[in-house]
């Protein structure tokens, strides 16, 4: 009895393969135009979107990281407006910016957003370095903190807390210490000192070879009254 079970179990399971078979077959037979027309679309663009890549995409990179060497090498001279705008032979990163995007690379909106601080446009400034969004913790961290400096030139110190505590958050080392002396100041400035000192006993506690431990001890002393 168990295997007569057992075949017609085995039968039936036959029937079905046999039928989808069956109809996967019919499927193919009625639809094979568009079924092919479908695959050759997708070798298409895909050998598109490679040609692409490799004879535009790819050569406008390097283009634009060219352009950008002179204004690198202003910018590490301190000449930030001819580095931001260029002077009519070479492009500025702004410039760069506006013909390449982000063809240019992440730096270009770095740079371009220190010049522009450096040169008193905060506003300008928090714009470019907002699209500066890399996983790099060192300099990563440095776009945020420049956010907060911007902030706080114009007097956004809540802003400029929050980027602080996101630049500690992202940069982990001895830079560190300088951002939560910047975030404890401007918790100062926002009347709270108990976040204050928080952020300058972690200066103390967490980074006592840093610059900014040396004198931590007068700002504890001052917001733990």
């Amino acid at each position: 009895m168990a295997k007569v079970n057992t075949n017609e179990k085995e039968a039936a399971r036959r029937e079905n393969i046999e039928q989808t078979v069956s109809a996967t077959e019919k499927f193919y037979n009625e639809n094979k135009k568009a079924i092919w027309g479908v695959l050759a679309a997708i070798v298409v663009i895909g050998l598109g979107a490679l040609a692409y890549s490799k004879f535009v995409y790819q050569p406008k990179c390097a283009e634009a990281m060219q352009q950008m060497f002179p204004s690198e090498n202003a910018f590490q001279a301190g000449e930030y407006e001819l580095a931001l705008n260029g002077d009519g032979n070479v492009l500025g990163f702004a410039e760069v910016i506006s013909q390449y995007g982000a063809k240019a690379g992440k730096s270009a909106f770095l740079y371009a957003g220190l010049c522009e601080y450096e040169l008193g446009n905060y506003e300008q400034a928090i714009s470019y370095l907002k699209k500066y969004n890399v996983k790099d913790p060192i300099l990563g961290a440095k776009a945020l903190a420049c956010i907060g400096d911007a902030n706080v030139a114009l007097e956004n110190y809540g802003a400029a807390a929050k980027a602080y505590e996101a630049a500690i958050a992202k940069g982990d080392n001895l830079f560190a210490a300088n951002y939560l002396l910047k975030a404890g100041l401007v918790y100062e400035k926002l009347g709270d000192k108990a976040a204050a000192l928080k952020a300058f006993k972690a200066v103390k506690e967490n980074y006592p070879q840093a610059l900014e431990s040396y004198d931590i001890d007068k700002y504890i002393s001052r917001v733990a009254e």
